[in-house]
C-alpha cells in the first residue's frame, strides 16, 4: 500500500524501508518534461504515475502532487464499490434507477440508468440517489476503512464530494486505485472485480486505459478543476495514474485525456 506519507518522502527523497520493498515504490523521479504539457495547454496541473513493475513513482512535480482537492466524480469509484458491498445495488447491469424526470443540461443524464451506464455517463443524479441509499453511517464506514482521501463526509450526504468536506490528493488516489487495481481494499473480491469491469475504457494502440474523470464546479456551470484517474495496462505491464488540472477555458475539460496520454506515452506507460 502506498501511503500518503511514504509516497510524498519518496518525492523528496529516494530512501524507503526495506519492509516496504514489495508493496510500496522504491524510487521516485521528479520530471520537468511532464509539467510542459500542462503549460504548452494553458493552464497548470500535476501529473503522477506509479510504475508498478518497476517500483517507481514518476510526478511532473512535488508540491501540488500532495495537494488535496474534492475528488468530484472521481468519488463514482469508491461511491459504486459501496453501493456494491452494502447492496444499494445487487448487480450493475440488472438494477436499474429511473430518471426522476428533471430535464438537464446533460442530455445522457436524462433516462434511466444501471451502475455500468451511470458511471459511463458519469450521471451525477444517479450517484446522489446511491449515496441517499447507502446513507451517512455506512458511507462513513467505508471511507475510514478504505483511507480514502480525508473520509470527510460533511456538507451533505449528497453532495460532499461536490461541493463538501471531502478532500483527497494525487498520491491518495493512486493509493486507493491501487489496492482496488490489486482487489486487496477491505472488500469482497466480487464487488472490487464488477468495480474493475466497469470503469470506462479508453484503447491506445496495443495499450488500455481505464480511468474515471471528474469535474469541480461542473454542478454549478463554473468548471474550476480537472481529474482524470486509473490505471494503464500495456502487456503485462501497469502505471497507476491521478492527473488534475486548472480548467481555464472550455478545452480544457477534453485535455484532461489528452494530457494523461502524453505522460503516460512519455514515461513509457502506453
Amino acid at each position: 500500500m502506498i501511503t500518503r506519507r511514504h509516497a510524498l518522502g519518496l518525492l523528496a527523497a529516494t530512501a524507503v524501508s526495506p519492509a516496504l520493498a514489495h508493496v510500496a515504490p522504491q524510487r521516485s523521479e521528479i520530471r520537468d518534461s511532464l509539467a510542459k504539457h500542462f503549460a504548452d495547454a494553458g493552464t497548470a496541473g500535476t501529473f503522477v504515475g506509479y510504475k508498478i513493475d518497476d517500483y517507481l513513482i514518476v510526478a511532473s512535480d512535488k508540491e501540488r502532487s500532495g495537494e488535496a482537492f474534492l475528488p468530484a466524480s472521481t468519488f463514482k469509484i469508491p461511491n459504486s464499490l459501496i453501493a456494491l458491498e452494502t447492496g444499494v445495488v445487487a448487480d450493475p447491469d440488472k438494477d436499474v434507477f429511473k430518471w426522476d424526470g428533471v430535464k438537464r443540461d446533460i442530455e445522457a443524464w436524462n433516462r434511466d440508468h444501471t451502475l455500468r451506464s451511470a458511471i459511463a455517463a458519469s450521471a451525477v443524479p444517479v450517484y446522489q440517489e446511491i449515496a441517499r441509499r447507502i446513507g451517512a453511517e455506512r458511507m462513513q464506514k467505508y471511507l475510514r476503512e478504505w483511507d480514502y482521501g480525508n473520509a470527510d463526509i460533511g456538507g451533505g450526504i449528497d453532495q460532499f464530494w461536490l461541493t463538501g468536506a471531502l478532500r483527497i490528493d494525487p498520491m491518495e488516489q493512486i493509493d486507493f486505485l491501487d489496492r482496488l487495481r490489486r482487489g486487496t481494499l477491505p472488500a469482497s473480491k466480487r464487488s472490487q472485480d464488477w468495480v474493475r469491469d466497469i470503469l470506462p475504457v479508453t484503447k491506445v494502440g496495443d495499450a488500455v486505459i481505464r480511468a474515471k474523470t471528474g469535474l469541480l464546479g461542473a454542478e454549478i456551470g463554473k468548471p474550476s478543476l480537472g481529474w482524470i484517474v486509473g490505471w494503464a495496462e500495456k502487456g503485462d505491464a501497469q502505471t497507476v495514474f491521478a492527473l488534475n488540472l486548472d480548467v481555464r477555458e472550455p478545452k480544457h475539460v477534453a485535455a484532461r485525456m489528452a494530457i494523461a496520454q502524453l505522460c503516460l506515452t512519455e514515461i513509457g506507460a502506453i
